[in-house]
């Protein structure tokens, strides 16, 4: 990476910081008239959508800009070596709207043959899979917002509460895309931090739709979700006009270092794509041809999820 990508990347991040270090509470903490009257009933940790954000009932989002709430961090050892186990890296995905039942159950089958790291569904088929999981070591990973990312906040915490509630392990949610675009970074910094409040203990990837995205929005974009507690940032839906690169894998660890971990999907169908991807620093592959890739049998025509 060349040092003048390396100064933009410091720059923009350094400026992303100081900006939400001043305005994070001011956003999130508008008074209850500008929200609704305060819901009493909500119960102490809950995400509560009367007002926003209380200091008593969501401390997190005063918190989340001085970096607390990360659920899980780290890259693995060695990133930029060649993985010896494939298997480990991939969640095994199945999100295509028509996914029938029989196609789930034969995804969770193929996870625990293979000990694919988690099968990645739709919400809808959690508790199927956490069912055909149980007493394994395979996750249940479920999208969020999934795959425009233009839900509100609230919308979005909901069904990532629910999803943990119904076994899901970790989250997959797509990022306010619109609202960086219109540099709304306050915006993008609540959706991120509801959904990593909503989702503990569970991990939370942020999917960034890199295709989507020009240089200074992707540093903004892995600066935001890391100052908001995500686990991973995650390049692509697989429903955009392109999936994961080498060149985005780079730039994306270079600026979340080792403290998240990076996911590439999105076009990851060989072995090879595999290999390049963990060489660049992904240390989670996202793939619906995850057989293929760790038997040597992919033919490069599986295409998206």
């Amino acid at each position: 990476m060349s040092s003048d990508v390396d100064q933009l990347v410091e720059i923009i991040a350094r400026r992303v910081q100081e900006r939400l270090g001043a305005q994070p509470a001011a956003r999130l903490s508008l008074a209850p008239r500008d929200r609704g009257e305060c819901n009493d009933d909500a119960a102490p940790g809950e995400d509560c959508t009367s007002c926003g954000a209380c200091v008593v009932r969501r401390p997190w989002s005063v918190r989340a800009a001085e970096g607390a709430g990360a659920t899980r961090v780290g890259a693995a050892p060695g990133v930029g070596a060649v993985p010896a186990d494939l298997a480990k890296l991939i969640d095994h995905t199945l999100l295509k709207p028509e996914a029938t039942r029989d196609e789930v159950v034969k995804l969770c089958a193929e996870a625990k043959q293979h000990r694919f790291a988690s099968v990645c569904v739709n919400t809808t088929w959690v508790p199927l899979a956490k069912a055909l999981l149980s007493g394994t070591d395979v996750m249940v990973c479920a999208v969020v917002g999934f795959p425009l990312g233009a839900m509100s906040p609230s919308a979005k915490a909901y069904e990532a509460r629910d999803a943990v509630r119904q076994g899901a392990r970790e989250i997959d949610m797509v990022l306010n895309i619109g609202a960086l675009k219109s540099r709304d970074y306050e915006t993008v910094f609540e959706d991120i931090c509801r959904v990593v409040k909503a989702s503990a203990p569970a991990g939370v990837k942020v999917i960034l739709e890199t295709s989507a995205l020009d240089l200074e929005q992707k540093i903004i974009a892995c600066s935001l979700s890391k100052l908001a507690g995500a686990a991973f940032v995650k390049t692509s839906t697989g429903f955009g006009k392109g999936g994961a690169t080498v060149e985005d894998v780079e730039l994306m660890r270079r600026i979340v270092g080792t403290e998240l971990g990076v996911k590439a999907s999105g076009g990851v169908r060989t072995a090879e794509d595999a290999i390049k991807m963990a060489q660049a620093g992904a240390n989670r592959l996202g793939a619906s041809a995850s057989v293929a890739i760790v038997t040597g049998t992919a033919d490069g025509k599986s295409k998206g999820y």
